[in-house]
């Protein structure tokens, strides 16, 4: 199968949720799937379903803290050249048909790691496998390499009315 690169960024809600659901997909499929997170680290739902997933998919976590508004220190510096390391493992192993860099564009807005990092993850690529890269803020060189390209649109959003993140809805 002919693999593609994807990138799913914007402002609006929505960006990990599609990884996610292709994710699903991919695992309904048979296919094997691998996720590492950039930032993250957090026990989401959404993790305990994958678990139960785990034939098919596999899950890490490299970040600090469950959201980084910007680069504090050295330690998350390293958490993210330790995840681009381990997704660039995982992407040439030829062990899965799609490996998702979650929240990868938002560890380049911060500077915790390089555009030129991505476009290097991105032509790593094996033919065969897809490549899904999400977050705020891709670079235009990421966006014009990519094969799909989908822009989350903020229109309106209940956080604006003070509702915090809803367990089972955002977290």
């Amino acid at each position: 199968m002919q693999g593609f690169v994807q990138v799913y960024t914007g402002d609006g809600k929505g960006k990990t949720t599609a990884a996610l659901g292709l994710a699903l997909r991919a695992a309904g499929a048979g296919l094997k799937v691998y996720i590492g997170q950039f930032i993250k680290n957090a026990d989401y739902s959404e993790l305990r379903t994958l678990r139960r997933l785990s034939d098919y998919i596999t899950i890490e976590q490299f970040g600090q803290g469950c959201c980084l508004l910007s680069a504090s220190d050295q330690a998350d510096i390293d958490a993210a050249r330790q995840a681009l390391a381990t997704i660039g493992e995982r992407l040439a192993s030829g062990a899965f048909d799609l490996v998702i860099a979650d929240e990868i564009n938002v560890a380049c807005a911060l500077g915790l790691l390089s555009e030129d990092d991505l476009l290097a993850l991105m032509a790593r690529r094996p033919k065969t496998v897809e490549l899904v890269l999400t977050g705020r803020g891709a670079p235009p060189s990421v966006i014009a390499r990519a094969d799909l390209v989908t822009e989350m649109r903020a229109i309106k959003h209940y956080y604006d009315q003070g509702v915090l993140a809803r367990k089972g809805m955002e977290s």
